[in-house]
């Protein structure tokens, strides 16, 4: 009987994912010299774990079920959407709201409003979700490999 534990696709992709997600947690505390847990669970930061993640689905779906298959291309196409989201759609709106916590800071100062700030690092540079795809298929190679 075939469980989803045994599933090399979604293993090796949950895998790739946490990597990268471990690597933005070490390169946080490097950075900043301090912990933060929401750095395991929160999105922005090198590299992107989407991207890596999005990479490694394509990847060894391809390796799995052959890279002519109806299954990497609708792995492929969504890791495609998946890293232009990431440092277009995403990036643009962590952008927006770093523009907006400098008014509300603005207006803070000046005594005229208080309200919780956004989150600003909600998106990707082009060079962090370079990173992660190239950390997604180059881990997915390997775990495939070893697995």
């Amino acid at each position: 009987m075939h469980t989803i534990f045994q599933n090399k696709i979604l293993l090796i992709t949950l895998s790739v994912w946490a990597v990268a997600q471990c690597i933005k947690v070490v390169l946080g505390v490097i950075r900043e010299k301090r912990f933060n847990f929401k750095w395991f669970i929160g999105t922005g930061g090198m590299p992107s774990s989407h991207a890596a993640g999005a990479t490694a689905l394509a990847t060894v779906s391809g390796l799995q079920v052959g890279f002519d298959s109806v299954s990497f291309a609708f792995a492929a196409v969504f890791a495609l959407v998946t890293m232009f989201d990431a440092q277009g759609v995403r990036r643009s709106a962590g952008q927006q709201a770093a523009i907006l916590n400098q008014i509300l800071d603005d207006m803070y100062w000046r005594g005229k409003i208080e309200t919780e700030r956004l989150f600003e690092l909600i998106g990707h540079t082009p060079l962090q979700v370079i990173v992660g795809g190239l950390l997604g298929c180059i881990l997915s190679l390997i775990l495939y490999k070893i697995w």
